[in-house]
């Protein structure tokens, strides 16, 4: 079982704590720094503002040298896909390799009237975010000196040089996730590496996982070429005090946290994990809300993480 760090800068961050949490989570052995791709708090003042997923992702690509970085998730309605390929393949050039690329249909209209980015019905959200992983994957996989062309509803590329190329051949293992019942699962069996389910029950990712993998059997496609992951709430302590405060910090009840997230003591982690594994988990992927808090991603590492391997 991984662990991986996944933060949300909109909620109030500035790219000198996101580079502190990333090179911190370098050192202490997690696989993954992640963040979300959001331009309005939810909840938050959000001081000093919003920072943008890929250029955040840019800096710190260049400022850590081994830990993966991604987007949980990247919204399809936020930049055209022609573009977002170039940024995407630039990142992960820059990274030597190292990035993940979530993409999802976007959901949160308040920021997208906040800042003057059109915001669709579910359905045609969805429409786009496919023709998006249509159209990303293609320039990716067009051979060098040869061009790609593709005729959607939305987007329409035509003679496209497909450059630049990513540094990972393949391209960047692509994310899908979410609970939606029907085109969240037969995207995810067409184009993603792995399928990940945010702030989920164990019941309901067990649900959910089904779904994907019979989605993946009605392509012929071999659900094991995927891996499984979830993203859970962290609050660790050692003591309930020190629970309950990390609790107080981040405006949540310890109760609460102890029924949907990884939250309590190393050995209530360390089982609540262990239930998600259990379902085919192989990725959990920790929300970590309070970002100056770097003695709460040690803990993990030193009393959580090696009794998972």
């Amino acid at each position: 079982m991984e662990l991986r760090i996944f933060t949300e800068p909109q909620q109030g961050a500035t790219y000198e704590q996101l580079l502190r949490v990333a090179r911190t989570a370098e050192q202490l052995g997690y696989g993954a720094f992640f963040r979300s791709d959001h331009y309005l708090a939810m909840n938050s003042a959000g001081l000093p503002g919003p920072t943008d997923a890929w250029i955040t992702l840019a800096g710190i690509a260049r400022e850590t040298s081994t830990i993966r970085l991604g987007t949980l998730v990247t919204s399809a309605t936020f930049r055209h896909p022609g573009p977002l390929a170039i940024a995407v393949a630039q990142v992960d050039a820059m990274s030597g390799g190292r990035v993940e690329f979530g993409l999802g249909a976007g959901w949160y209209e308040e920021e997208h009237l906040a800042y003057g980015i059109p915001f669709p019905s579910l359905k045609d959200r969805f429409d786009r975010l496919e023709e998006s992983l249509a159209v990303i994957t293609g320039m990716w996989q067009t051979p060098v000196g040869e061009t790609f062309s593709y005729e959607g509803a939305h987007h329409r590329i035509l003679d496209s040089p497909a450059l630049p190329k990513p540094h990972q051949q393949a391209g960047p293992p692509i994310v899908i996730g979410g609970m939606g019942k029907k085109r969240t699962p037969e995207l995810t069996a067409r184009y993603a590496d792995e399928f990940n389910l945010p702030f989920a029950s164990p019941e309901d990712t067990a649900v959910q996982f089904d779904r994907v993998k019979a989605a993946c059997a009605a392509i012929d496609r071999d659900p094991a070429e995927l891996a499984f992951s979830n993203a859970l709430v962290l609050c660790c302590g050692r003591t309930e005090a020190e629970i309950a405060s990390r609790a107080a910090r981040i405006g949540r009840e310890v109760d609460e946290l102890r029924a949907n997230g990884a939250a309590g003591s190393p050995a209530e982690l360390v089982d609540k994990i262990g239930r998600y594994r259990e379902l085919g988990s192989s990725r959990i992927y920790l929300q970590t809300l309070d970002l100056d808090d770097l003695d709460h991603l040690e803990l993990v590492a030193t009393e959580v993480m090696p009794q998972l391997r």
